[in-house]
């Protein structure tokens, strides 16, 4: 009695394992991943089952013992929760993403589409004309572009002899430039136009000649100060806004410069494409057949058809296979890859010397592939809209690409560019304007002053004094003494 009591226990307890088993629908058999939903969350046994092709690349989809995880699945399983389909995972036979072959065929995930072998193709799978010819596409779920991927000590600059000039970029010393002898133009002028500074032009010397408003103004910028000193309203104006203005260009200069020698960051020697192909030191190559390879083939600027031209001539070597060889060889040797910028920015968070150029060019976007006129490219796109929507999409991206890397110390170094004190140069020429109309002001005064003793009309009086002011050779009065009686 007791016995036959716990077989039928035992037979029990096995169903209802296996019934939560089947609700919760993972069964593998071998690279297959099947997923079965129940009928609230994924419309039951009535639910449609779609075969679904992927590709091993991290964070997208990840073997982890006998599952399969990454962003695309989590993508899947919400789509499918969404719009109620069961789905079987399987991976890419020729592990390839899809391009045409040599005889004519598609290879990779967009092949096995094009031969229905599989019903959707969920992966970093880039959009491009030539597969929305063959398959249709969704919305992108992800938008990236091109970058270029290197170690950091593969790419940094040598110490340069003129390394004192780092904290500020070339705009900003150009900058400094302009504004320097734009200040001592408006000096030379503001002493010229003043009665104050100069009373009598046609007997006395100015002082502030171009070369010694030069020298004025090199010596405030030295902190040491130069004669002569302005007398005037006008030309004080001007000498005190320039002090203004370099007691703050100081300060920020040594400020930077201090923040280079502490953090000991060096500008990236790789900054664009044309940076990259300039260099001689490190190799650069992309995956072979890839969507990437296909856009410095078909670009027309000049530096991507370089850049296709050098990885074409020298594909046995530069061209890699997939995405995890082309980390491990940036990682291992002088190579830079060129690829999905947002692949590159999880291989510079999992690795911490790894870094990615500034520039991407090539914006475009990871959709999911289905059979060409499905009608379930237009459902998912509606689909991967909703979950953008609601900031599903967000959650995914910042899941799996949260980064291990945690530089210690200061912030990233960078040269200090003009938009960072804008105001400094804005405030700069209000004062030089300032001081000229002052020095206008001044001079009409006079000129309305001698119009009155002399009965003449303002305007002749002022033109009378700027053309004694401004005259190419100046005159002294005679001296008495040389006069013949």
């Amino acid at each position: 009695m007791m016995e036959a009591f716990r077989l039928a226990f035992y037979v029990s307890l096995g169903q209802l394992l296996l019934g939560e088993s089947r609700l919760a629908g993972a069964i593998e058999t071998g690279n297959t991943v099947s997923k079965g939903g129940d009928a609230e969350g994924q419309g039951g046994t009535d639910a449609q089952m779609l075969t679904v092709t992927t590709i091993l690349q991290d964070p997208y989809a990840m073997a982890r013992g006998t599952e399969l995880e990454g962003y695309c699945l989590d993508l899947l399983d919400a789509l499918s929760k969404m719009l109620h389909f069961n789905y079987k995972v399987t991976q890419v036979k020729d592990g390839r993403y899809g391009a045409v072959s040599a005889d004519g065929n598609w290879t990779g995930m967009v092949g096995e589409i094009v031969r229905q072998e599989a019903d959707l193709a969920v992966a970093p799978l880039t959009i491009t004309s030539a597969r929305e010819e063959v398959v249709s596409f969704t919305t992108p779920f992800l938008s990236t572009g091109i970058g270029i991927l290197f170690r950091r000590d593969a790419a940094s600059q040598d110490t340069s002899f003129f390394g004192f000039l780092a904290p500020f970029s070339k705009e900003t010393w150009a900058g400094l430039l302009v504004a320097y002898l734009l200040t001592c133009l408006c000096l030379f002028l503001a002493a010229r136009l003043s009665p104050c500074e100069w009373k009598e032009p046609t007997s006395e010397e100015n002082r502030f000649t171009f070369l010694n408003s030069l020298w004025f103004g090199a010596g405030a910028l030295t902190l040491q100060g130069a004669a002569p000193h302005p007398k005037a309203l006008s030309g004080r104006i001007i000498a005190a806004i320039w002090w203004v203005f370099t007691i703050s260009l100081l300060a920020a200069y040594i400020a930077n410069f201090t923040a280079l020698l502490r953090t000991g960051d060096e500008p990236l020697a790789i900054q664009t494409f044309e940076d990259l192909v300039k260099q001689r030191e490190l190799e650069f190559g992309t995956v072979e057949s890839s969507s990437t390879f296909q856009f410095f083939k078909n670009s027309r600027n000049p530096t991507h058809r370089m850049i296709y031209e050098y990885m074409d001539k020298r594909r046995d070597y530069v061209l890699v296979k997939n995405y995890h060889e082309a980390v491990q060889r940036v990682l291992e040797s002088n190579y830079a890859f060129i690829g999905e910028s947002i692949s590159q920015d999880l291989a510079a968070a999992q690795h911490c010397n790894l870094i990615r150029a500034p520039e991407v060019v090539g914006a475009r976007g990871f959709g999911i592939a289905t059979a060409k006129g499905s009608a379930w490219a237009n459902t998912l796109s509606v689909a991967v809209l909703k979950l953008g929507e609601s900031g599903d999409l967000d959650y995914l991206r910042n899941k799996w690409w949260e980064t291990t890397c945690f530089r210690k110390g200061p912030d990233p170094w960078s040269p200090l560019k003009p938009q960072a004190i804008g105001g400094l140069f804005l405030v700069l020429a209000v004062g030089l304007a300032l001081g000229v109309i002052v020095a206008l002001v001044e001079l009409s005064n006079k000129s309305r002053h001698t119009a009155e003793q002399e009965k003449k009309s303002c305007c002749s009086a002022l033109l009378e004094e700027m053309s004694h002011r401004f005259r190419l050779k100046e005159g002294a009065r005679e001296n008495p003494e040389k006069v013949k009686p």
